[in-house]
């Protein structure tokens, strides 16, 4: 009987130990499968996030256009500028135009290049002081007012502001009807466009 009983006490005691080492082994392996998740899952968030955390940090970004000094008064240039949302592998498709006018002293305005028709990229001819679209014979004055031709109004403007010795624009949203409805009443609320991630009313 004794040596049933030992027998039977030595069973229990390796099978309690195979089922411990099971339990420890199912929960090292656990927290191992969940520690490899996570790690994956990390750039695969970045990857799904990181677009969206990257507008929301740049809608409000101010970009440097240059030195006032680099802008003659009186006088219309073309400048590009880092687009503040896209990523450095976007290379040159990353640099957005714009054309500046310095009216005199520290005023100043800046133009979307897009043609307020259809988009199609204006050129700025000094010696008629007119803007021209080559797609559909849009015309705007030297202020960007509409002049003839097709579009509905005049070219979008870029806020702006000096820091410094430093012309700066608004750069993290492109300027649109909406944009300019705010300047105009900057306590409207604005739907957002689909798929976009913007406040609801006009950034301060």
């Amino acid at each position: 009987m004794n040596i049933s009983g030992n027998a039977n006490g030595h069973t229990g005691n390796a099978k309690e130990g195979a089922n411990s080492r099971r339990a420890f082994l199912f929960k090292l392996s656990v927290l191992f499968n969940g520690a490899v998740g996570a790690v994956l899952a990390v750039p695969v968030l970045g990857y799904v996030l990181g677009p969206a955390l990257r507008r929301i940090s740049s809608y409000n970004s101010w970009v440097a256009l240059g030195s006032v000094d680099e802008f003659p008064e009186g006088e219309t240039r073309l400048v590009d500028y880092r687009n503040p949302v896209t990523t450095p592998w976007d290379g040159q498709t990353g640099k957005v135009a714009c054309w500046v006018r310095r009216i005199s002293g520290e005023q100043f305005q800046v133009f979307a290049i897009n043609c307020a028709h259809l988009g199609c990229p204006v050129r700025w001819f000094a010696q008629s002081k007119l803007f021209l679209c080559p797609c559909h014979g849009g015309a705007y004055y030297a202020d960007g007012s509409r002049a003839s031709g097709p579009p509905p109004r005049g070219l979008f403007e870029y806020k702006h502001k000096i820091s410094g010795d430093q012309l700066m624009i608004s750069a993290g949203e492109m300027p649109t009807l909406a944009t300019e409805a705010c300047l105009e009443n900057p306590t409207i609320q604005l739907e957002p466009a689909p798929g976009r991630t913007r406040p609801s009313s006009c950034p301060s």
